[in-house]
């Protein structure tokens, strides 16, 4: 796929053909990628009738210097890229959704007589991994159910053939008690094992059915063989997945696998509900709310949202349910919107689960927004200002002995942190710890640019220092000309004192009040910001020096370390193939000969 650049003066150049556009601003950062079925007549349409468009679409456009064309075959080859490229980029003015990192997953070990564990950190190497699972409860349960039917091992004991046949391990108290079969001193066969391990994949996967199928199977195999313990066990087993099933709602067993979504929205955000069908009944639910940051229509968004669901959750369903048409064919995948019957009642739950959401955080919003409020009414009467300060700034410095010196900026709005907003500075014209020159340097810096770029000045700047560091501040608010339009103010560690500049005298606001721990808050994410960045600093030098001591790898191959791996936990931790990837194989052995041997 050829991928062609063109300025906004060059638009009519375009192709008007599927494909993939990308916004890039002066400091050639990508700040939007959208998909096109026409990729001429969608980006001529953000350079006309700009009254049309919201301020947020209105300021993206202003930024952008450079744009990026990739043509494909068809508009679902369109919105496949689209998807990985917002993905890999994160782009400011593109909805992200949110990453499930935090929810936990269930794995299934790659190890010999395999563990189910659940677990918050996805690691390919150590397993199969199945969710994540938002509601703890049903992932718990399933676990349980797992116990229940199958005794495997929670001991994390390296169960090899050797370790086994020399009896380095003795059986623990889950044996005695019944919930393991001791594989550990050889008291259960592989084979037998990783047959209940096959079993648990097909639970963990939604098909209870097959499941069932196969201790039907073998109870009446056991009964037959007039082995009636066994047989027993199997029907007890039978009737825990049947009391586990009967939990599931169950819709209609002829619908078999679908997905199904429901959609609302308004003019800030769209709320998404997702249920996963196995075998007519109802195996996972998941809401969340997108944020919108352009006019995004609903059937533009819907497309992406099925893309990102079907692959965070491995779902294999052909047939997806939604309550709107979509504006793109999803190529192989079946789209209906249903009409009457079990599916249309699929959909409407979907919806309704949508709107509860919606309403949901609307309350949640109102009530948050009320407290933030009467906290920002106490701030602007302590500190004597003229308007609400709706939007916050707080600088701060972080160095270690004037090495690898930084400054962060954080940002709150409407009494919360605005992290979009959020910069790092390196300094870049100091030499040295100098506290007052760093500060001045990242002030003048951020506020020349805010100016040049047309964007709103903060209601209020925070500094975190005293009289020395906002006297610095000042001076550079002054060569930059805003002086007097921004109220700003620097905040003292030690007594929590507030001082004014111009003003000699601290003011001292009650520690107990609100408006004086919102500022405290402000300060304090500052400080954590800040430090993050040099922490990460310190280790990338530390990192690099430690490098170059190695024969045999030089500077290149360190960039190439750096960039791909960020720190020597990451380098440490990684396997000879995936360092080999980046450095090459006899690089690579050469690297994790010398790690291993000084680590």
């Amino acid at each position: 796929m050829e991928v062609k650049k063109y300025t906004p003066k060059d638009i009519h150049l375009l192709a008007p053909q599927p494909g993939v556009y990308r916004f890039y601003n002066k400091q050639d950062t990508l700040i939007y990628v959208g998909k096109a079925k026409n990729i001429k007549k969608r980006v001529s349409s953000y350079f006309s009738s700009s009254k049309q468009h919201s301020l947020k679409t209105r300021r993206m456009v202003a930024e952008i210097t450079t744009i990026e064309c990739t043509l494909v075959n068809s508009e679902y080859e369109a919105l496949l890229l689209e998807n990985n490229l917002i993905k890999k980029s994160q782009p400011r003015y593109n909805i992200l959704l949110k990453d499930d990192r935090t929810y936990p997953y269930l794995c299934i070990t790659k190890e010999r007589f395999p563990r189910v564990i659940p677990t918050r950190k996805v690691s390919p190497q150590l397993g199969q991994y199945y969710g994540p699972f938002t509601d703890l409860r049903a992932m718990y349960r399933i676990l349980a159910l797992i116990k229940q039917l199958y005794p495997l091992r929670t001991c994390a004991y390296s169960l090899t053939a050797e370790n086994v046949f020399k009896g380095k391990f003795k059986v623990c108290l889950e044996y005695h008690l019944g919930n393991c079969k001791g594989p550990c001193e050889g008291l259960q066969e592989e084979a037998s094992y990783n047959q209940d391990i096959a079993q648990i994949e097909y639970l963990l996967k939604g098909h209870l059915n097959a499941v069932k199928k196969d201790l039907r199977e073998k109870m009446c195999q056991a009964a037959q063989a007039l082995a009636y313990e066994e047989a027993q066990t199997c029907k007890e087993k039978l009737d825990a997945l049947t009391t586990y099933q009967v939990k599931s709602l169950v819709i209609n067993p002829k619908v078999g696998d679908l997905d199904v979504f429901g959609m609302v929205s308004d003019e800030q955000a769209a709320f998404v509900s997702y249920l996963q069908i196995k075998n007519g009944a109802i195996s996972f639910t998941q809401t969340v709310e997108l944020k919108k940051k352009l006019d995004e229509e609903d059937g533009d968004l819907l497309p992406r949202v099925i893309l990102n669901f079907r692959e965070k959750y491995s779902s294999t369903a052909t047939e997806v349910l939604t309550n709107l048409p979509l504006s793109i064919d999803l190529n192989t995948l079946a789209v209906t919107v249903p009409k009457i019957g079990d599916k249309k009642k699929l959909v409407m739950m979907a919806v309704k689960n949508a709107l509860f959401f919606k309403k949901e955080r609307f309350i949640k919003n109102e009530r948050y927004q009320e407290k933030a409020n009467k906290i920002l009414l106490l701030l602007q009467q302590d500190l004597q200002l003229q308007h609400l300060p709706l939007h916050i700034e707080c600088f701060d410095n972080s160095n270690l002995q004037g090495s690898h010196p930084v400054a962060a900026m954080v940002c709150f709005k409407n009494g919360k942190p605005a992290r979009s907003e959020y910069r790092h500075f390196n300094i870049k014209t100091v030499t040295g710890p100098d506290d007052f020159a760093s500060m001045s340097e990242v002030v003048h810096r951020r506020y020349t640019r805010l100016i040049s770029e047309k964007k709103d000045l903060p209601d209020l700047i925070v500094i975190d220092g005293g009289k020395g560091q906002l006297s610095a501040v000042v001076a550079a608010m002054k060569a930059i000309g805003i002086y007097g339009q921004v109220p700003v103010i620097g905040i003292a560690k030690r007594l929590e004192e507030i001082y004014y500049p111009e003003d000699p005298y601290p003011i001292h606001i009650s520690k107990q009040a609100a408006s004086l721990k919102l500022i405290q808050q402000i300060r304090n994410e500052a400080h954590r910001f800040a430090i993050s960045l040099h922490i990460n600093k310190r280790s990338k030098a530390s990192l690099q020096s430690e490098l170059e001591a190695i024969p045999g790898i030089g500077p290149k191959t360190i960039e190439k370390l750096l960039l791909h791996f960020k720190s020597i936990k990451h380098i440490k931790s990684a396997s000879t193939t995936t360092l080999a990837q980046q450095i090459g194989n006899k690089k690579a052995a050469l690297l994790k000969t010398h790690l291993e041997a000084y680590s």
